[in-house]
């Protein structure tokens, strides 16, 4: 028994579940006699049901965890080199991939016994969010075992730790004044740029934020559409089953009257052939005997 095994087997249990598998644990622990390891197992804490769906997507779809740490990487150069239309192009990436893992969390929730709701879903956006703008965040979501849902500002902010734009270096003192100038103008022209990049992914984000409520909406009345269908097949179901149990009852029926007819049809021509006998005798002994 290690630390690293018994965490991520706690944290891909479902959340009802951690309790009294992380009591298991430290008793098995102590147990070995490792009091370190049983009380680094009691500090884990359950999961929140948002921290849950989020660790659900790493170990559910592994396959998406490095493309959304690499988009990570690059989000955060383009923004240490403030170059705008990079981060335009990236932050489009950045709002579909999000919307999609969001959408495929959810899914997933669902499959494995606890539906989410929008404010939940909100949570997991919100992790996926910082897990795009801090390395840290983006370390500890990879690893599948969060306790709560991370959070981070829309967007990045204009300066911050491994993020800091380049400041033009200042000119010598005896050297002209314009080189500085230029180097400061297109300094602000590229922080204009990357600002307005900001915004326009801000306001992008807040549409397919509104865009997917509304198509949340509309899942959730298809999902109702679809449990009254299922009724109504079930109901259906029934109805044809005992319609089929009737449908045999009346073919065991028909083929017993069938027998029946075949037997009674038999029997006649029994009779017949007897009649025909009994009335030809009758007919010889008439013919042989003298009229009175």
């Amino acid at each position: 028994m290690d630390y690293d095994s018994v965490a991520d087997e706690l944290y891909a249990l479902r959340p009802e579940e951690f309790t009294a598998a992380r009591a298991s644990a430290m008793a098995s622990a102590r147990t070995a006699g490792d009091r370190e390891l049983a009380e680094r197992i009691r500090a884990l804490r359950k999961p929140s049901l948002a921290a849950w769906v989020s660790n659900l997507l790493v170990r559910g779809s592994p396959g998406e965890v490095e493309p959304l740490l690499r988009l990570g990487e690059g989000l955060r150069q383009a923004h240490q080199d403030l170059d705008g239309a990079q981060l335009r192009e990236l932050s489009r990436r950045q709002h579909a991939l999000i919307r999609a893992l969001s959408l495929q969390a959810r899914q997933l929730a669902k499959e494995a016994g606890h539906p989410i709701g929008e404010s939940v879903q909100r949570e997991v956006e919100n992790t996926l969010h910082a897990v795009l703008a801090d390395p840290e965040a983006a370390r500890a979501w990879a690893s599948g075992r969060l306790a709560k849902p991370l959070s981070a500002a829309v967007g990045f902010p204009a300066t911050g730790e491994g993020a800091r734009p380049r400041r033009p270096e200042p000119a010598p003192a005896a050297a002209p004044s314009r080189p500085g100038k230029k180097a400061s103008e297109q300094q602000r022209r590229k922080l204009a740029e990357a600002r307005e990049a900001a915004e326009a992914a801000e306001r992008e984000l807040r549409e397919l934020q509104d865009e997917a409520a509304a198509a949340n909406q509309e899942a959730a009345e298809a999902e109702q559409r679809t449990e009254g269908l299922g009724r109504r097949v079930g109901e259906l179901t029934g109805e044809l089953e005992q319609a089929r149990g009737e449908h045999q009852q009346a073919r065991f029926a028909e083929r017993a009257a069938r027998e029946r007819s075949r037997t009674a049809e038999r029997r006649a021509r029994e009779a017949g052939r007897k009649a025909a006998t009994a009335a030809a005798r009758l007919e010889r002994l008439t013919s042989s005997t003298p009229d009175a």
